[in-house]
């Protein structure tokens, strides 16, 4: 009794190789939209940053002017240093990528990034 016959390799290689496709688009697609950094504090939209490339500075934000944020020059950005006692905000690393966040949940700050595509089309469902 043989384990899979050579139409059902096929079919997984076939269905391998579409993921891997829609994958590629689906990534090629998100890095041509130009993206921001929203920093929210306890749900409230504090900034917005540009992740423009050839910009690299450190700031803050007047709420938690201890929790330090770094914008590289490859159009990535962090949490520089903060004041938490876990510095799993510090740990979490670039973020460079729509769709990325990472959180301060001590000092009440969300690091969230986003396209401009999305933003522009506005809310996805209205109830009421």
């Amino acid at each position: 009794m043989k384990f899979c016959k050579r139409t059902d390799l096929a079919v997984i290689a076939l269905i391998l190789a579409l993921a891997g496709v829609f994958y590629t688009l689906h990534s090629a697609r998100q890095k041509e939209t130009a993206a921001f950094a929203e920093i929210y504090y306890y749900n409230t939209l504090v900034e917005t940053v540009a992740l423009t490339t050839g910009e690299e500075r450190t700031f803050s934000v007047k709420e938690a002017p201890n929790v330090l944020f770094r914008l590289y020059k490859d159009g990535a950005i962090c949490f520089f240093s903060s004041d938490c006692p876990d510095k799993i905000c510090v740990n979490t690393g670039l973020l460079s990528e729509v769709g990325q966040m990472a959180a301060c949940l001590p000092n009440g700050l969300v690091l969230k990034i986003v396209s401009l595509a999305a933003d522009e089309l506005g809310a996805d469902i209205a109830i009421g």
